[in-house]
């Protein structure tokens, strides 16, 4: 039985034994203000009973040090909602690091977008209706969009992320994103990751360097993908190597500089259709600290960090076949 199982057991223990010492406490009479001392504390929980001014939000920057790990709360103690006087376990630390169960373990799906137009949908673009349909989809059956931080600090088996996860990542930095998807995002206040190829910058289609400062003052997170848009896995014709290893290197590099230069920031994620253990070995020696690929999959733990796995979303899918994107937990095959 996983070690988290384990200790789930022994906090529900704890959690009766508390709460009947909660109650007597309680017969006796406590003051009715915020601050009145209203939680038992262990090594590894809290026990609190709310008041009229709690949420979830608030419980976590009380007990935990940050107001967007209410989820956690909700997530241990099976809840959406509070009510006044309810009893309620606070985990002190992550119970399921890697998302993993007695049954299974948990996938994060990573999302990328490339254009979008204000009407149709079309082959490579995905039309503002159908990405509001996607994004209020998400919001409406529980999901969590996460940074790619977030993400990574889940692979490197660091810290715990809400089960029903999914991060969302734009590639080459068409205006169109800033125009049609940026709005919708802040709608529905999602973090994302904006993936650009420096050479694009600044063209007719493009975002501009202003935009991309816009967009990285807001918070969103902005990272290099390659100068040119080339495939890297591949030689050009009467290319030696020595010249292909020197161009993988500036494909590599230059966006990474120029951004430092101009975000002031270095970038720590790289994006590629194609990739090969030359490539790797360069992000690695360059300081990525992970890459991502266009195979179509879920994410577990486990997952090779330079070969994670992005979902593409095209103008061709309709809302059913973008669930189809959204596997969040792997079910154990043997019996």
């Amino acid at each position: 039985m996983p070690k988290s199982a384990n200790r789930k057991k022994t906090v529900l223990f704890k959690f009766f034994l508390l709460n009947f010492l909660f109650l007597a406490a309680c017969a006796v009479g406590t003051p009715k203000h915020r601050n009145a001392p209203k939680a038992f504390i262990d090594d590894d929980f809290i026990l609190v009973k709310t008041t009229d001014e709690d949420t979830l939000s608030s419980l976590a920057a009380d007990h935990l040090n940050d107001p967007k790990k209410g989820w956690l709360i909700a997530e241990f103690n099976n809840v959406k909602t509070l009510t006044s006087g309810q009893a309620l376990i606070i985990p002190l630390s992550p119970l399921h690091k890697g998302g993993l169960k007695a049954d299974g373990f948990q996938t994060v799906p990573v999302l990328v977008y490339h254009n979008f137009s204000k009407k149709r949908s079309g082959k490579t673009s995905v039309s503002e209706a159908d990405f509001e349909a996607q994004m209020k989809y998400l919001k409406e059956n529980g999901f969590h969009v996460i940074s790619l931080d977030q993400l990574l600090d889940f692979i490197d088996y660091k810290e715990q992320i809400p089960e029903k996860s999914v991060a969302i990542t734009f590639d080459d930095a068409w205006g169109s994103i800033y125009d049609i998807a940026l709005p919708i995002l802040k709608k529905y206040s999602f973090p994302a990751t904006f993936f650009i190829y420096t050479d694009f910058i600044g063209g007719g289609k493009a975002m501009s360097w202003n935009q991309i400062q816009t967009l990285s003052e807001n918070g969103f997170d902005i990272q290099c993908q390659t100068k040119t848009h080339r495939n890297l896995t591949a030689l050009k014709k009467n290319e030696s190597f020595e010249e292909y290893f020197k161009a993988l290197e500036m494909e590599i590099d230059y966006p990474n500089t120029l951004i430092e230069k101009k975000l002031k920031k270095k970038c720590k994620y790289f994006p590629y259709g194609k990739t090969n253990d030359l490539i790797i070995a360069i992000l690695k020696k360059q300081g990525y600290r992970a890459a991502f690929t266009v195979k179509r999959r879920s994410n577990p733990f486990f997952v090779d960090k330079y070969r994670i796995h992005r979902s593409i979303i095209n103008g061709k899918q309709n809302i059913e076949s973008f669930k189809k994107n959204l596997s969040v937990f792997q079910k154990n095959e043997l019996k």
